[in-house]
């Protein structure tokens, strides 16, 4: 916990956990409802949390905002919020079990008031629970302002969000643990496993599962890239002798997604969430509909029906999808006009010059591809949650499908289309690897030089605030002014992208490594400088992110050997294509096409 603890009137020993940032031009009226239903007992819809404005800074002379206010809970809240959640919790039999209150004694390491025994991820995802559940019972709107209507079932948090009225809620940095966990994680270069159990500790299981599946997968590319090194050396000019590193491509894309299934399984279950998830799912904060009861849990939440769902998916998302595929489609054959002008230039004059030439289509349009993905992904945020899905992993399906067909298509229709309609090998391993050099650049750029700089700039900014304000010299910033530090950092989107970079470079590797050999030797490279480069920015960038209970990759385990199932198909088909196949055949294109199918159906 924070040292900076407090007494409140109740006699409940205060610890900030989170942190809500108001506008600073907030009426008064509006601060009092909203501190009350949040102090407010939970039997009259309250969150029964507390609550206390964060003071000035030391001698302040520039103008801050004031309402800024540090949220915390008991001992006891905290704990039966636990309970509500349904956390898994290891018990003195060494059995994992939903925690309840009324056994807490049975559960390993709680002792006394069991003040240690949630970690502090733990405590502030109870807290962002209760404040995300806060919902209006009848018609009302926020005191003070008209405009901001209150439905019954509406979440009181997302509607002062999306109105400007609450600018941020983030929780705090542990100093003291986070020190350890950088030194462990990043600070220094090492040969060894990262420290998931730490990371888990401090960000939740989420971030500790992506993590080990960027290890995992890490690790797993470390075979290909041995065999791709002497492949690229010796057979580099003949693109034709692709057929046994496509036939290892075959086996390896199944077989390490098969070994992270039980790798994901026991970190789940070693960390009490492998059972959680199918036992407790609560409503979406932006899920809204008319109030009601649920059946099964008989609480009040929000009701919308299904119907009108469905409508908004097929009528109005599903012809947005494919309008987007067909611009993609328009996109991708203008590339191959300026392909084709390139080659015409080359071959009238073929100088070191229009040599170099012939990367520019592909590199502009590497370019391209990111900028569309980047707008695409906000209009799919924008139409997911216009859709209201009820769960959260109901939400992140479908926008995770919308933004994976999208993102497939554009990275991969124009190697697909090189490789079985043109049939020009040499262009695809050309295509190939500067798609993936540009992507690998610009992702560098955007997630680690980028964000690094503005948070340098910020944090000089904000360090020569507090030198002003400094009255006497200490090692360590006050809380006032660590609150006022991590309010102006970056907040952390989750791990949507993360996976999704890895999505796209596990299918440039697994669908047409096999005619660029190094494919695998980059993505190491570049799976080597993310691990450093993601734990740098969650731990000084970004503001410190809400945990995530997960008991799995989610629906990325099913995109994933969704790509697996398509580098099977593909790769046979080279395979297929391959001169050294085709001369087993001469006469029958028939034998050889069903042949082909019978391999793919081989492959598990």
């Amino acid at each position: 916990m924070l040292q900076e603890s407090s007494v409140d009137s109740s006699g409940s020993r205060f610890a900030p956990l989170v942190v809500l940032e108001l506008a600073s031009d907030t009426k008064e009226e509006a601060i009092t409802w909203l501190l009350s239903r949040i102090r407010d007992r939970q039997q009259n819809g309250g969150a029964e949390l507390l609550v206390e404005q964060l003071g000035p800074g030391i001698g302040v002379k520039e103008k801050e905002n004031p309402n800024m206010f540090l949220v915390g809970a008991s001992m006891q809240r905290l704990l039966c919020g636990a309970e509500d959640l349904g956390l898994f919790k290891e018990c003195t039999d060494g059995s994992m079990r939903a925690f309840t209150f009324a056994s807490k004694h049975n559960f390993k390491d709680f002792k006394g008031d069991g003040d240690s025994f949630l970690s502090m991820a733990e405590c502030q995802y109870v807290i962002k629970h209760e404040l995300d559940t806060l919902r209006a019972k009848e018609e009302t709107n926020v005191p003070g302002y008209s405009h901001a209507k209150l439905y019954p079932g509406k979440s009181i948090i997302r509607r002062l969000l999306s109105k400007g009225i609450l600018i941020q809620m983030f929780p705090l940095h542990e100093k003291e643990e986070l020190k350890r966990l950088s030194f462990s994680w990043y600070k220094k270069v090492k040969l060894s496993l990262q420290p998931l159990d730490d990371i888990r500790h401090y960000y939740g299981e989420g971030q500790a599962l992506y993590f080990g599946f960027l290890e995992y997968f890490t690790f797993a590319l470390v075979p290909m890239a041995l065999i791709g090194v002497p492949y690229y050396l010796f057979d580099w000019e003949d693109y034709d002798k692709y057929v046994v590193f496509a036939v290892f491509n075959l086996v390896w894309c199944t077989v390490i997604l098969e070994l992270w299934k039980r790798r994901s399984a026991s970190l789940a279950y070693y960390w009490g969430t492998l059972c959680r998830k199918k036992a407790f799912e609560e409503p979406r904060p932006g899920f809204h509909g008319v109030l009601g009861h649920n059946p099964v849990t008989g609480r009040a939440e929000p009701i919308y029906p299904t119907s009108k769902r469905h409508l908004r998916v097929y009528l109005v998302s599903l012809p947005f999808v494919l309008l987007c595929l067909y611009l993609s489609l328009y996109v991708m054959m203008i590339y191959f006009l300026m392909e084709g002008w390139a080659l015409s230039i080359y071959d009238e004059n073929p100088t070191f010059w229009t040599h170099i030439l012939l990367f520019i289509p592909s590199i502009i349009y590497a370019v391209v591809i990111e900028a569309m993905n980047l707008i695409y992904r906000y209009a799919a945020e924008f139409l997911t949650e216009w859709e209201n899905h009820r769960l959260e992993s109901s939400y992140q399906n479908h926008l995770v499908l919308k933004v994976l067909v999208f993102n497939f298509f554009s990275c991969f229709a124009s190697l697909f289309y090189i490789a079985f309609v043109m049939q020009d090998m040499e262009l695809l391993r050309q295509s190939l690897a500067t798609l993936l050099i540009t992507s690998q650049i610009l992702n560098q750029f955007m997630e680690a030089f980028l964000p690094y700089w503005l948070q340098r700039r910020r944090n000089k900014k904000m360090i020569r605030k507090v030198q002003k304000r400094r009255m006497y010299e200490e090692k360590e910033l006050p809380l006032v002014e660590q609150v006022r530090l991590e309010a102006d950092m970056s907040t952390y989107l989750g791990t949507f992208d993360d996976y999704l970079e890895l999505f796209l470079l596990f299918g440039y590797v697994s669908l047409f490594s096999c005619v660029f050999p190094l494919a695998a030797v980059l993505v190491v490279l570049n799976n080597i400088t993310e691990v450093y480069s993601d734990a740098f920015k969650m731990c000084r960038v970004f503001k410190r992110p809400f945990a995530d209970p997960a008991a799995n990759i989610g629906v990325w385990q099913l995109a994933f050997e969704a790509m697996s199932v398509i580098a099977v198909v593909t790769n046979c088909a080279l395979i297929g294509m391959s001169p050294q196949v085709r001369s087993y055949f001469p006469e029958s294109e028939t034998q050889l096409i069903l042949c082909t199918v019978a391999a793919e159906q081989c492959v598990p």
